[in-house]
């Protein structure tokens, strides 16, 4: 397979050419093809100093899909083609992961929120709709509490609000223990790049069942996940979070803030990680707020059934 280097920030790459970073590339950037799904360009844009990779397809309104770890913008790959007749769908990889940039520092929530916002002004969008799994839901919700005006609905696939209630949270942290081996400096990084066991497993087993995967995917993820910078920013991922999100959880900081969009949380029957009864209560704190379980399904809903999450978009976005 031929790699060709990646156009300059803001040009566009052909869905049928490969892509990837070249030697003389930003520091971070990688050397893997980007996976092929039709209608998808790729570009290159510079936000707040870091060189994020971006997919897009499609046409119309604009909506901005977040991914979650250990994935990238791939993630949405079955659910874009369900989109793209009806929307401009724009589906960034986070710095650090898929083919962005891995910088040192800014992989806590509020600087992933940043870098959202960056990234609309950067391509010219005043408003979006916003759609996240789970850890790309974190900043979605930080974007949609700190910039209401900038994002007009409001769809979290898999995702804890930031409203937990502790008294539903604590009987449910055994669920997390997967997370002590990626958060602890040092520790993190090794255990993603040496011992890729643990990220297949929560692929695999955080799906509800093997037919959310076809051959060669959950590879495509680890691998991803195993680059040096990818694995230096899933640990910091993890260790912001204990750093910052954790504690303001714990003192219940966002309890004065509100959501004014429209918005839809969606969840997996069969979630072991994020089961439907530990997302209750968020519909105190919002406009207008609906929690959703999807019978038999998991923690990879994109993956798993994407006519859902289609739909409930399609729905989502025509309520006003």
């Amino acid at each position: 397979m031929t790699l060709t280097t990646p156009p300059p920030a803001g040009s566009l790459v052909p869905a049928d050419r490969d892509a990837a970073c070249s030697a003389d590339s930003p520091p971070g950037c990688t050397v893997r093809p980007l996976p092929r799904v039709p209608g998808v360009a790729h570009r290159f844009v510079t936000v707040r100093g870091v060189r994020l990779h971006v997919a897009e397809a499609g046409s119309g309104d604009p909506v901005l899909l977040l991914h979650s770890f250990p994935q990238h913008w791939y993630a949405w790959r079955r659910v874009i083609p369900l989109l793209a007749g009806q929307y401009r769908l724009i589906c960034p990889d986070w710095r650090g992961f898929g083919w962005s940039q891995a910088p040192a520092r800014g992989y806590d929530t509020a600087s992933r929120a940043a870098d959202v916002l960056a990234l609309m002004d950067a391509l010219g969008l005043d408003r979006v709709r916003l759609v996240g799994h789970d850890w790309g839901a974190h900043a979605a919700f930080r974007v949609a509490l700190q910039a209401p005006g900038r994002v007009s609905h409001l769809l979290a696939v898999n995702a804890a609000h930031p409203w937990l209630a502790q008294r539903r949270l604590i009987p449910q942290l055994w669920r997390f223990w997967y997370t002590a081996f990626f958060e602890y400096p040092r520790i993190g990084r090794l255990v993603l790049g040496h011992w890729p066991g643990l990220t297949r497993f929560l692929l695999l087993h955080g799906a509800a069942g093997p037919a959310a995967w076809q051959p060669g995917e959950v590879e495509e993820f680890i691998a991803a996940s195993r680059q040096p910078g990818a694995a230096r920013a899933g640990e910091a991922l993890h260790w912001q979070f204990v750093l910052h999100d954790i504690p303001g959880i714990i003192a219940r900081r966002h309890r004065g803030l509100r959501l004014t969009m429209p918005t839809v949380i969606l969840a997996g029957s069969q979630d072991w990680m994020l089961p439907p009864k530990l997302l209750a209560g968020a519909e105190r704190h919002a406009d207008d707020l609906q929690l959703r379980v999807v019978p038999g399904a998991g923690h990879f809903l994109a993956d798993e059934q994407p006519a859902v999450v289609a739909e409930a978009a399609r729905e989502l976005f025509r309520r006003r």
